[in-house]
């Protein structure tokens, strides 16, 4: 460890601050190597051909990339890094968390790659600003938090952006949700129904949203609101557009609601919100009740139920002195479609839900389920058994696919109905 440090310590003095700059990570390596190479003559350091390779890694990670943890985010496995002390690092793989072999030397150390990553981005992180969100430039999602708040040292915890995002294929693939729920969903975007997925941390709402976004018709413009850009949409019209954490002086925030405020003006065909976490909760609705149809969102929330009542508290949030009826209204009217997203004791990410919502039922709105999930047990090596099925009850909306030239198959919502065929 203590050649390592020398060694880092000679390149960091003999780099060329001109390379750095140009971030060509070939040229960077080779110098690098050249640097490494010369240090291990010029003090004679015993090191073998594996263990200078090995070296050479190493340290590229730590000038190139971020640190020990950089074959973590190399590797296509891996989904998510989360950095809990130096001696503790985990990572999620498959939808499994497994405990890493990978060490920082000490907390300056993860604080290094902290600093690393938020920099650039004009941002920090110290005692007077101790928690940053954060994106990698490939878009990967990062959470850092500090002491005094993180009482063990400081945390990392990176959610990794897909280089190719899924497919509607992949999630049938996958398991994630059938053949026949996916034409459900299509047919359900193209008929402009508002739709609202809801789910845990880590249940694979930001992908789902990303995949049924796709059915968006090509000639609409679509705008998307979100914290950290994630969604890939390839439509030709789409404008992208995130919010903005206040700077150092604790100014210019722009927040998701400001974003929606403003996109009702940019003559959207579509919002498309990331997700909906506080008082923007209000503006959503009423775009959505004047106009602005087909408008889809996520919500964390741990049952359909519950991403009602999270959403009524959202929109209380606001500022807005309503009653709770007044709002329940809004919310009844507004929204089509509750889709729930759960990941199972497998790891799996599966749909477990769909319902419609069909007005309200005195104080409260109406959920009817169209799908269901039903598990039978666990088979081998633990995987949940089950699969998602029609209740049997046709939605009222059904008309509106009419009207819109949009043909589904009324069998698709029978308890016996096992989807269309993909050959």
């Amino acid at each position: 460890m203590e050649s390592k440090n020398t060694i880092l310590a000679y390149l960091i003095e003999n780099i060329d601050p001109a390379l750095l700059e140009k971030g060509e990570p070939a040229l960077l390596r080779r110098r690098v190597e050249e640097l490494v190479d010369e240090k291990l003559r010029t003090d004679r350091l015993p090191f073998s051909r594996q263990m200078r390779n090995h070296l050479v890694t190493d340290i590229a990670d730590e000038i190139l990339g971020y640190g020990p943890i950089e074959p973590l985010l190399r590797d296509p496995t891996v989904t998510e890094v989360m950095v809990n002390r130096a001696d503790q690092v985990y990572c999620e793989r498959f939808g499994k968390l497994e405990l890493t072999d990978v060490k920082f030397r000490n907390d300056e150390h993860i604080r290094h790659v902290i600093d690393k990553i938020v920099t650039p981005l004009g941002r920090r992180v110290d005692e007077s600003s101790p928690m940053v969100d954060a994106r990698l430039p490939d878009g990967s999602r990062v959470n850092a938090i500090v002491p005094p708040l993180s009482i063990n040292g400081p945390v990392l915890t990176i959610r990794k952006f897909a280089v190719d995002p899924f497919t509607v294929d992949d999630l049938i693939g996958f398991g994630t949700m059938t053949a026949g729920i996916a034409a459900f969903l299509a047919a359900a975007v193209r008929a402009k129904l508002n739709i609202l997925i809801s789910g845990g941390t880590g249940s694979g709402k930001t992908t789902l949203l990303n995949v049924i976004s796709s059915f968006i018709p090509a000639n609409e413009r679509v705008l998307t609101i979100e914290d950290a850009a994630e969604l890939r949409l390839n439509q030709p019209h789409v404008v992208r557009l995130e919010s903005r954490p206040p700077n150092i002086e604790g100014r210019g925030e722009i927040t998701i609601r400001d974003l929606v405020r403003n996109s009702l003006r940019m003559r959207p065909d579509r919002i498309v919100v990331g997700e909906v976490r506080g008082g923007e909760a209000l503006d959503m609705l009423q775009a959505m009740n004047t106009g602005h149809e087909g408008s889809i969102s996520t919500i964390h929330a741990n049952s359909p139920w519950d991403a009602l009542a999270r959403l009524e508290t959202m929109v209380m949030m606001s500022g807005m002195e309503l009653p709770s009826r007044a709002i329940r209204e809004q919310i009844a009217s507004a929204l089509h479609l509750l889709v729930h997203e759960s990941r199972l004791s497998d790891g799996s990410r599966k749909i477990v839900g769909i319902s419609e919502i069909h007005g309200m039922e005195g104080n409260v709105p109406v959920l009817q389920d169209l799908f269901e999930f039903r598990q039978k047990g666990l088979g081998e090596g633990g995987k949940v058994a089950g699969a998602i099925h029609p209740t049997g009850m046709v939605p009222r909306f059904l008309d509106v696919f009419t009207a819109r030239g949009i043909h589904l198959p009324r069998e698709i919502f029978d308890q016996n109905y096992k989807g269309p065929s993909r050959d």
